[in-house]
């Protein structure tokens, strides 16, 4: 065949049809002579003479391409499928014959067993160097999505072929070589690169999942590693993350869209899926998810702020779209990493038993404990603590007596033989030596010390004693032993003065904290079990003497006066000298040993009358110091006037000592609670801690304290202590304990309610799988007899029956009169009800009952306070969206604020609509106002975005035009609330922007609203643009909605900017001549920043009725019939005008003719406007 280009040319045709005939027979022996056909092909193409074929007459080249197009219209046997793939990479092929032969390649996906696939896959890149790059990347991509697709719905016998019954592991294993075979040849070819790139982000412009799955994820993130397309690819990801994200955020607050947009899965999902597939060998892909995962974090985490805490404290934040994509980062890197526990149990052992090993690493936390940075050191207590918690002594109690839940980093190997607990014990010993040279250092590093002692003795029983002695030994220090000296405690001791600088140098409050818990865990687990065991009483020696120094220190520190410590109010704390900055930390001292000693006191008192007496001195000492702090702090008016430092107070014992107070009713306990109970002021108190715990785990996703990392336990507690609360809260009123309140500050009550809303916005931030848990434990008539039945209560049902309780409360406020409302209660009822209304769900009948009680209460209740009014709209708009578009609500709130407001033409009495009580002439502006626009821009955002979504799909189904003929029906719907959604709201803005507004924020957010309508209109003109072509014209509905904003929108809009800018003018003239000169600074900024947006504005209306013009044409409609003339807006010099400013500036030699220039210019357009 080597003289094949010899051949007669019919001798070549005849050639090519035998092979043509045996692959379409299917009568090839093998494969082999298949190697000639390339040869044949080639050969003819060659010929330049004309040959008969068929009953016409072909050049050479036309033979070939009709050969071709034969072959590859044929049936092809499975087994030669890729050797014909491969033959024609010898064949010169035009454009159009390598897209004949990639169409036939693909079509035989389906038909081959999977394994068959890759080397086929490699013929088609090889190929695609050829041309139609785009064709082959969207088949591989296509087919192996749908087969993802069908894989994970486990269905079977689709057109996609048995295939999908193979195993997980092989479809994985295939896919990965698929994706490695591509990242080759991307690798020898950049254009295939970016052809990739060029298909994947065409599909984003209408909706980010066009395009993307699993498959193509996987593909992405292993093209990261060819540098030229790395940051390419990432971007292209991370946008398509936010952007999944905030279709998600529009989807979900959105009943209109849920009820136009199907449900489908996110990029989010889809990432984590390729996450999971990744364990299947595919290394090429995990460096990529490594990579976006901390790219995610870094973009859309919270930044650090001065005081080292982060930006993120509310609740709202954590559902917004970045922080969305920041936690979906970590959740990457948490889930690729997952090997990290395996290998924390692998290094572990071999501590145990490697002595070199666990020598070289004390020796590096040895060298951290005594180096510059504070940084190190603390690093280096962590690291000890941690191993003192790992490494068992024979004898140490089970984690399941010491009740401890542990988390990976803890996970301990037990090692049963005598000689491994010995030589943990001497380990153990050592790092316990070490660690007691800490307690010379900075008062950070023995404060991470004194926090970790607890969790180790829980850990570690048998280190108890080390630990008690080295505490003990440390209080010494700071303890007068004498019985008689006042104070007991040395805190001139606990202060360090270098100089002018003063600062904390032993934490002397923690110290007796760690004391405290440490001790009450000892005494009530280990000497119960020591007992039973009869051991010697030497070892409890410590515990006793601890428990003496205790008891002294509480009888004295009653005794002690504020003179004692040189705290009283004579003293100096101000921040600005040295012994005000003393005077404060002796102060925080006290109060933080009053606290340790309240609870320690509390913990040993079993109901005792006299121990409750010293509880209550107790607090009195504590309260006296925080009454003088705050006093001198709100004088000074320093930063100290709002900082609170963290209580002291674990939160087992807030609620247990919140129990007590209000719901123990033991007749034996009566008479010693009737001491703490006879205070108001320690009862307030112990509802301010409770919120100061709930605010700190809002704030850091902890508490300070035992347990303060425990999930569960931090969980257990808010139970209990929600249930007190709403107790309180709904057997005593407000009002009826303010009634006879002396006191000054909130009311318990008012406190109770406070903590509830705290809490209940914490348990949605933090506890959402255990909603279902929480409310049943508030219900506070549910008995362990009653469970099982109980346990097919929905969320949305016990959610219902908290919600009445609250609504009661609220309706019973709205009853008072005007002058005896409690807006603080009313704001947070409201409050407490937006957040239980997010666990109803939103197509049950309680929701709907929820949203018409809502209603009803804004339509018959007319208060003036604004922040409730405000809150209450909120709540309404909250639940309203979940149920139906609020296009219609908005429409009624504004024809309210139209009449009570009035119109922009004096001489026009506008008819008073009351839809709303609520609405009012206190409340219509700014508040209600400024919340229907907010609400107006959420429905233009998601007529946008469906707008967006329908030019999308128009952008692809163009580039078939088979399939654009077709597509046109099922965005009908879909189009036709795009236009529902903007004609009422085109009759809300027309109320409005009659609506004689006040001058600042209304009208600077009306007049860019209307900005924002215009350019939606805009857009939905432009989609009409593209498709009125293959549709043949524009609905009725748009031709309505063209007339509408012709006759109801644009002409009030230009009176509108008239009456702005003519109370600008006003402005100007009565401001210049009276008012002092910042008064007047100030008037000017307002009237730029309310008019800076009225070029924008005529912009937009002027780009829209181009655009009309244009659709106009297309349609062949005459759409600017409905249109009026535009205001001319054009600048002119008036020689009269000029003449007047002219002599003005010559009387008044100064800058005032400038603004009269200005003031007499605007008054052009006020010429023009039309009385209705």
């Amino acid at each position: 065949m080597l003289e094949a280009h010899h051949f007669p040319g019919p001798l070549l045709v005849e050639l090519a049809n035998e092979f043509i005939s045996a692959v379409r027979e299917g009568s090839l022996v093998n494969g082999k002579s298949l190697e000639l056909l390339p040869i044949i092909l080639t050969a003819l193409a060659t010929k330049k003479e004309n040959l008969a074929y068929g009953k016409g007459v072909l050049s050479g080249e036309e033979c070939k391409k009709q050969l071709i197009n034969i072959l590859c219209s044929g049936r092809w046997d499975q087994q030669y499928v890729i050797q014909l793939t491969s033959m024609f990479k010898d064949v010169p092929l035009t454009a159009e014959e390598v897209e004949f032969v990639v169409e036939k390649a693909l079509s035989m996906f389906s038909k081959m067993n999977l394994q068959e696939i890759p080397p086929l896959v490699y013929q088609l890149l090889v190929l695609s160097s050829k041309g139609s790059r785009k064709s082959v990347l969207e088949g591989i991509i296509a087919f192996f999505s749908a087969l993802d697709k069908q894989h994970n719905e486990e269905q079977t016998g689709d057109e996609l072929l048995d295939v999908v019954t193979v195993p997980s592991g092989e479809l994985r294993h295939v896919e990965g070589t698929i994706i490695l075979h591509i990242v080759f040849a991307i690798k020898l070819d950049y254009e295939l690169g970016r052809e990739l790139l060029k298909h994947l982000k065409a599909g984003q412009q209408g909706d980010s999942n066009n395009n993307l799955s699993p498959f193509s994820i996987a593909l992405l993130l292993s093209v990261t590693r060819i540098q030229r397309f790395q940051d390419q690819v990432l971007d292209l990801l991370k946008t398509s993350v936010v952007k999944s994200f905030k279709d998600l955020q529009l989807l979900q607050g959105s009943k209109f869209l849920q009820n136009l947009v199907p449900h489908r899965s996110y990029v989010s999902t889809m990432i984590l899926e390729v996450v999971k597939n990744s364990v299947h060998s595919w290394d090429h892909v995990t460096q990529g998810l490594v990579e976006l995962g901390f790219i995610l974090m870094d973009s859309y985490g919270p930044k650090k702020v001065l005081d080292g805490k982060t930006i993120e404290t509310s609740p709202s934040l954590s559902r917004m779209p970045n922080q969305h994509a920041c936690k979906l980062g970590a959740n990457i890197l948490l889930e690729t990493f997952k090997t990290v526990q395996r290998l924390l149990k692998a290094v572990q052992p071999l501590l145990k038993v490697s002595m070199s090993m666990r020598d070289s690493l004390i020796l590096v936390l040895r060298k951290a404990m005594f180096a510059n940075q504070l940084d190190a050191r603390k690093s280096a207590v962590a690291g000890f603590l941690l191993l003192l918690k790992n490494f068992k002594v024979l004898g140490s109690l089970s984690s399941s007596q010491c009740s401890q839940s542990l988390s990976f980093s803890q996970v301990h190997v037990d090692v049963h033989s005598h000689y491994n607990s010995v030589a943990n014990e001497t380990f153990c010993l050592e790092i316990m030596d070490s660690l007691r040279r800490c307690l010379s250092q900075q008062a950070d590093v023995r404060l991470m010390l004194y926090e970790g002692f607890y969790d180790v003795l829980r850990r570690n029983s048998q280190l108890a004693n080390s630990i008690m002695q080295t505490l003990l030994s440390q209080l010494k220090q700071f303890y007068e032993p004498k019985p008689d000296l006042l104070p007991p405690l040395k805190l001139e001791a606990c202060i360090l003065t270098q100089g002018d600088k003063i600062s904390l140098q032993e934490p002397l409050d923690y110290l007796l904290c760690c004391i405290q818990h440490c001790l009450a865990w000892y005494k009530n687990t280990v000497i119960p079990l020591q007992q039973e065991e009869e051991e010697e009483e030497e070892e409890e020696a410590f515990y006793q003497a601890l428990d003496d120094i205790l008891e002294s220190i509480t009888n004295r520190m009653i005794k002690s006066e504020l003179e004692d410590f040189e705290l009283d109010k004579s003293a100096d704390f101000s921040q600005s000298t040295s012994i005000g900055i003393k005077n404060n930390i002796c102060a925080f001292l006290v109060m933080g040993v009053c606290e340790v000693l309240i609870e320690y006191n509390f913990s040993i008192s079993n109901f005792s009358k006299n121990k409750f007496e010293d509880i209550l001195s107790l607090f009195m000492c504590y309260k006296k110091l925080s009454d003088i702090l705050n006093e001198k702090a709100g004088k000074a008016k320093t930063k100290m006037a709002n900082k609170t430092n963290d209580s002291l107070l674990s939160m087992k014992f807030v609620s247990s000592l919140l129990t007590v107070l209000f719901r123990d009713s033991i007749q034996s306990h009566q008479e010693s609670l009737s001491v703490l109970r006879s205070s108001s002021e320690f009862m307030r108190y112990a509802v301010n801690i409770a919120l100061q715990k709930v605010q700190q785990l809002k704030e850091t996703g902890h508490v300070s304290g035992p347990d303060g990392q425990n999930p569960d336990k931090i969980f257990q507690n808010l139970c209990d202590i929600t249930r007190v609360l709403l107790w309180r809260y709904t057997s005593i009123p407000t009002s009826v304990e303010e009634s006879g309140k002396k006191e000054k500050g909130k009311s318990i009550s008012l406190l109770c309610l406070e903590g509830l809303q705290k809490i209940f916005s914490a348990v949605q931030q933090f506890y959402q799988p255990k909603i279902q848990q929480f409310l049943r434990a508030l219900d506070v008539t549910d008995k362990e007899g009653e469970e099982r039945e109980d346990a097919d209560v929905s969320v949305t049902q016990r959610t219902a029956f908290q919600i009445r309780q609250f609504q009661r409360s609220l309706l019973n406020l709205l009853s008072s009169q005007e002058e005896d409302f409690n807006s603080k209660e009313a704001l947070l009822l409201v409050t407490v009800l937006t957040s239980l209304s997010k666990l109803l769900e939103p197509s049950s009948p309680q929701f709907v009952q929820m949203l018409s009680w809502t209603s009803k209460i804004c339509k018959e209740n007319s208060r003036e306070d604004a922040l409730f009014c405000k809150s209450l709209m909120n709540l309404l708009f909250s639940l309203h969206v979940l149920y139906k578009s609020p296009v219609i609500l908005l429409r009624d709130l504004s024809q309210d604020i139209h009449g009570h407001l009035g119109d922009i033409d004096q001489d026009v009495e506008v008819e008073k609509t009351n839809h709303f009580a609520i609405v009012n002439l206190r409340t219509a502006a700014p508040t209600i106002c400024l919340l229907v626009l907010s609400q107006a821009e959420k429905v233009l955002e998601e007529v946008d975005w469906l707008i967006t979504k329908l030019k999308g799909q128009v952008s692809q189904e163009t580039v078939s035009e088979e399939a654009s003929s077709q597509t046109t029906l099922p965005n009908q719907p879909v189009e036709k609330a795009i236009v529902m959604q903007l004609g009422t709201l085109l009759t809300f803005f027309h109320e409005l922007v009659q609506t004689a507004l006040p001058s600042g924020s209304c009208v600077d957010t009306l007049l860019k609203d209307l900005c924002k309508m215009y350019t939606t209109l805009t857009a939905l003109v432009r989609y009409y643009l593209q498709v009125c072509q293959s549709s043949g014209g524009i609905p009725k509905n748009m031709e309505k909605l063209v007339k509408l904003s012709g006759s109801h929108l644009t002409p009030v809009c230009y009176s509108f900017i008239s009456y702005v800018q003519n109370k600008s003018k006003s402005l100007n003239y009565t401001g210049e001549k009276k008012e002092k000169p910042a008064t007047v600074v100030t008037a000017m900024a307002r009237v730029l920043r309310e008019t800076k947006p009225i070029p924008n504005l005529i912009f937009a209306i002027e780009q829209y009725e181009k655009f009309l013009i244009h659709l106009s044409k297309r349609s062949k409609v005459n759409l600017m019939q409905h249109m009026k003339l535009s205001t001319s807006r054009d600048f002119k010099i008036k020689g009269n005008i000029l003449d007047m400013v002219l002599r003005e500036d010559g009387e008044d030699e100064n800058e005032e003719g400038t603004a009269s220039e200005h003031g007499e210019q605007n008054k052009e357009p006020a010429k023009k406007k039309r009385k209705k």
